[in-house]
């Protein structure tokens, strides 16, 4: 074969080379396309690029988005303005009768064509004045309708008609995992919209409920939707666009979001608010008990909820429940913790009958009982005042450190049953160890610590070198060793 005759079949080579991969490429697309449907759902084809330039293909489901949601939620919900009126800061002031306005903002909910919103009850605290924005920058004054402090709720109201409004989803079927928006106005961007998923229920955080409130609910839905100072009162919604929570804290450590967010489930949501608009205020009917989440403390039973003590002449002691009973149920259904109890019992009126599942000595049984008012078992400010009272710190000082008891609040928060705080280092043997303030002993060697008693009489028989366990608040566990 001649040189021109090899160059010509080279190039005819090449070329139908050529025509073959683009057939191919032509049939594997036309594959693609033909699988254009995944479980009846339409798709989109993206192209996207790898940091090598090799082209993927990547199928996105249509209606994996959030538009729906925002559409039918942002126009519903309100920027929230309290304007409160404070005393000069000086006696000049106050005698000429001066006052300077105190302002903070947050976020409400309209629930009803005729201008009824629901936000949180530290939204609208101390207001002498509330003003209300709406989506379309009207700005309407607002009317405190009724507060409750126990679940941080509150219902105000502007006068106005055909308003935009949230129907009220079901919050007991909300799935952990679900997508939801949170839409309100962190700091004072309004009409702000996130999403995130339910990545708990019923979670306590001890913000509502402690020592100063032993009433307080805490049932919240955990979510990682980005929720920051002025979310307070806004709405949580499921993809449908309906109203699954009320936006209420963060867990944070400065101030701002850090991951998690947490609102008061609709259904309770939706009880406050009947309660206010009718009764003016909540109708709550009490168990009458003192109660800890089970987990084999105090109880062989690992889940439910363990009775501690009971109230004299309260709804349980009248049923026949007692001292170290384990509630597993309410209503049919199935209770893990206290946040559960009380979210199931906070639905109820005084005067509903409750059926109680519980276990005793490792049986199931059950009882009805009608819920009470707390009148009508107890003085609420004289339990209040019997509660502050086992609370009032004590302290010891030794080696430079002052010590007190553990808050009722924080044994709850990290679960331990004792302990003692470190409340000043000072100088002296506990600085020296690297300890900070705020850790809580739990033990001294092998010995348990329950409260300042204990410690007082463990150290004072120590002369050597001796380790000390138990926790941080924030509960980090840590050991030290104290150089006596």
């Amino acid at each position: 074969m001649g040189k021109r005759q090899l160059i010509i079949a080279m190039i005819a080579s090449s070329i139908f080379g050529g025509l073959i991969v683009l057939i191919g490429i032509s049939i594997l697309g036309n594959n693609n396309s033909s699988d254009s449907t995944l479980q009846g759902n339409s798709v989109t084809t993206a192209r996207f690029n790898d940091i090598d330039n090799t082209a993927r293909n990547y199928v996105v489901p249509e209606g994996i988005n959030f538009i729906k949601a925002s559409s039918g939620s942002v126009p519903a919900v309100v920027h929230i303005t309290n304007t409160m009126q404070v005393s000069g800061s000086n006696w000049s002031r106050v005698l000429r009768g001066n006052r300077r306005a105190r302002q903070s903002t947050g976020s409400g909910v309209l629930i009803s064509a005729d201008g009824y919103i629901v936000t949180n009850y530290h939204v609208v605290e101390d207001a002498d004045e509330l003003e209300v924005r709406l989506d379309d920058n009207r700005r309407l004054e607002a009317t405190l309708i009724g507060t409750d402090k126990d679940t941080d709720l509150a219902l105000i109201k502007v006068e106005a008609v055909n308003m935009p409004f949230v129907q009220f989803g079901d919050s007991d079927n909300v799935q952990i995992g679900e997508w939801v928006l949170a839409v309100g106005n962190p700091f004072d961007l309004n009409n702000t919209v996130t999403a995130g998923i339910v990545s708990a229920k019923a979670r306590n955080i001890n913000l509502i409920s402690g020592i100063q409130n032993q009433y307080g609910i805490e049932s919240f839905i955990q979510t990682d939707a980005v929720v920051n100072r002025g979310n307070s009162g806004g709405a949580l919604v499921n993809l449908e666009g309906e109203l699954i929570g009320i936006n209420t804290a963060i867990a944070t450590n400065t101030g701002t979001f850090s991951g998690y967010s947490f609102a008061v489930p609709s259904i309770l949501v939706k009880k406050v608010m009947d309660d206010l608009l009718e009764f003016g205020a909540v109708q709550r009917g009490l168990l009458g008990i003192q109660i800890r989440d089970a987990e084999g403390v105090g109880t062989s039973e690992l889940s439910g909820v363990w009775i501690r003590e009971l109230t004299p002449g309260g709804a349980a002691e009248a049923a026949g429940l007692a001292i170290d009973d384990v509630i597993v149920g309410i209503d049919e259904r199935e209770v893990k913790t206290t946040s559960q109890l009380q979210e199931l019992v906070a639905r109820k009126r005084p005067g509903d009958d409750v059926l109680v599942k519980y276990k005793r000595d490792g049986d199931l049984l059950q009882s009805t009982l009608t819920l009470r008012r707390r009148e009508q078992v107890a003085n609420p400010a004289e339990d209040v005042e019997r509660y502050l009272d086992r609370e009032i710190p004590l302290t010891y000082e030794i080696e430079g450190a002052t010590f007190k008891n553990v808050t009722a609040r924080l044994k709850r928060s990290l679960r331990i049953d004792g302990g003692v705080q470190i409340d000043d280092l000072g100088r002296g043997a506990w600085a020296k160890s690297d300890v900070k303030e705020g850790f809580i002993i739990t033990k001294v060697g092998d010995e348990d610590i329950e409260d300042i008693t204990d410690l007082e009489e463990i150290l004072e028989t120590k002369d050597d070198d001796f380790y000390v366990l138990g926790k941080y608040p924030d509960g980090e566990k840590k050991y030290y060793r104290i150089n006596w």
